[in-house]
């Protein structure tokens, strides 16, 4: 046993340096094999050509944003804008940039693992309280952490976004530094995530709600019922002894909420957005300021002003529709994300993280200009919970699904684009499918959960008539 557990880090770390090397092997082709052209991979807000695009129009003394060319952060153009004039002598011209995304993708595989960590220990410990693990060689609990860092490292999506130069990995390494942060109870570091995933792509702000519960009550549980089920069988048991007196008077139905906890994280928010906001003036001081960046930002994002294909369904619904009703069915795909967050959070409160998922899983579905970085991230997020989720139904359809999509949209695209032989049509039935199965995954995965919240109450009853 011991030198199994011992060889199951060296199998990660071999595991991960093989990815590494991979990724290496692939930036060193010229033209990076021509991904960062495909819509599956670079969106216009995540394509590094438009970001040297603005950083060349910010080096001629325009506004990066004039044109509608770039639409990103302009922090991100400070950062990667220089790397994407620098060349090596003798490499190719985006190597610099695409070190970075390298880079980018191993911080989130690793903080990924130490999220799996500590949900792997916080699993293992309600379990042992519940009373289905009377010790840890019980029942064999997967390593959640490293499973999660590989599916990430390994993911064909993470792989052709890092490859293909999109911002991609940037703002998943946002996200998952935000996640990270509050797990470890490290309210800076989450608020310093929050604020930069939410100021790259505006959607992680539904992140708020899981990361505030995550600081308020901890990491994700069974239903409290269960505990106090349990609680309150043993102190049948043992009614006449006074330990089981102060125990039933202990009893209560909620957690306490740690109000303090998310007070800090709600100012770190504020400090790190109001300094955020001060480099960003900066940088925008000759070029209309936050203003024009708010508006060229996150007005570009909410109003759909591009409408060039990509694996999304904005594109195609906003090209048909009339210009009079535009406006109105722009406040309705918009607030179909709104809608779905409280329903979600009120069945899933006991478990934030895995609601986390949920809500960046919906948002990669119903983004305005979607890829497959985003999908990426989500997938990783997901198995973190291969515990929980070990019976999950559809899981080989939806993998199949996954697969037949990634591989029938550039065969779709090329007969749109290029040999002319095919229509919009195409791309966008195929485009249809990725959400279909998409919308398919989430609802397994949520169904999945409950059922094993439902598993461990009726374990849990049985197991106290047992004793009875």
């Amino acid at each position: 046993m011991a030198e199994e557990q011992n060889k199951k880090p060296c199998r990660f770390w071999i595991w991960a340096s093989a990815s590494v090397v991979f990724r290496l092997i692939l930036i060193s082709f010229p033209g990076n094999l021509n991904l960062s052209s495909r819509p599956e991979v670079s969106t216009p807000l995540t394509s590094i050509r438009r970001l040297a695009e603005g950083y060349w129009l910010k080096q001629a003394s325009m506004s990066p944003y004039a044109g509608s060319m770039y639409h990103g952060s302009p922090l991100l153009l400070s950062i990667l804008g220089p790397l994407t004039v620098q060349s090596i002598k003798g490499q190719p011209s985006h190597l610099l940039c695409s070190l970075v995304f390298v880079i980018a993708d191993i911080l989130s595989a690793m903080l990924l693992r130490g999220i799996g960590q500590k949900l792997q220990m916080a699993y293992g410990l309600n379990a042992r309280l519940l009373g289905f693990l009377k010790s840890s060689r019980d029942k064999v609990i997967l390593p959640c952490g490293d499973i999660a860092a590989l599916v990430y490292l390994w993911n064909p999506f993470t792989i052709v976004s890092c490859v293909g130069l999109s911002t991609s990995p940037i703002e998943n390494l946002a996200v998952v530094l935000a996640l990270f942060g509050a797990v470890t109870r490290r309210v800076p570091l989450a608020a310093f995530g929050f604020v930069m995933a939410t100021h790259l792509s505006l959607y992680p702000a539904t992140l708020a709600i899981p990361i505030i519960i995550i600081l308020g009550y901890g990491l994700d549980a069974p239903p409290i019922k269960l505990f106090l089920q349990t609680r309150s069988v043993e102190n049948e048991k043992s009614s006449t002894s006074t330990v089981s007196k102060q125990a039933k008077s202990k009893q209560t139905t909620h957690l306490p909420f740690l109000w303090k906890t998310v007070a800090h994280f709600l100012f770190w928010v504020l400090l790190w957005s109001l300094y955020v906001l001060v480099l960003c003036a900066l940088s925008l001081n000759k070029y209309g300021g936050l203003e024009e960046m708010f508006k060229r930002t996150y007005g570009f994002i909410l109003s759909i002003e591009d409408l060039s294909p990509n694996i999304g369904v904005f594109w195609y619904f906003f090209a048909e529709v009339f210009d009079f009703f535009r406006n109105f069915f722009l406040i309705v795909f918009h607030v179909n994300v709104l809608f779905m967050l409280l329903p979600l959070v009120i069945r899933l409160k006991h478990r934030p993280c895995f609601l986390a998922f949920v809500y960046l899983a919906i948002s990669s579905i119903l983004k305005s200009y979607p890829s497959v970085g985003d999908s990426a991230l989500y997938l990783s997020l997901w198995a973190l919970f291969v515990n929980e989720l070990i019976d999950m139904k559809f899981s080989f359809f939806l993998f199949c699904g996954y697969l037949g999509i990634s591989l029938l949209s550039p065969v779709m695209h090329n007969l749109w684009i290029w040999r002319g032989t095919g229509n919009a049509n195409f791309y966008f039935g195929n485009a249809i499918g990725y959400a279909c199965f998409q919308i398919v995954f989430v609802v397994e995965s949520v169904s999945a959960m409950l059922n094993h919240d439902r598993a461990l109450r009726r374990s849990s009853s049985n197991h106290g008539e047992v004793k009875s």
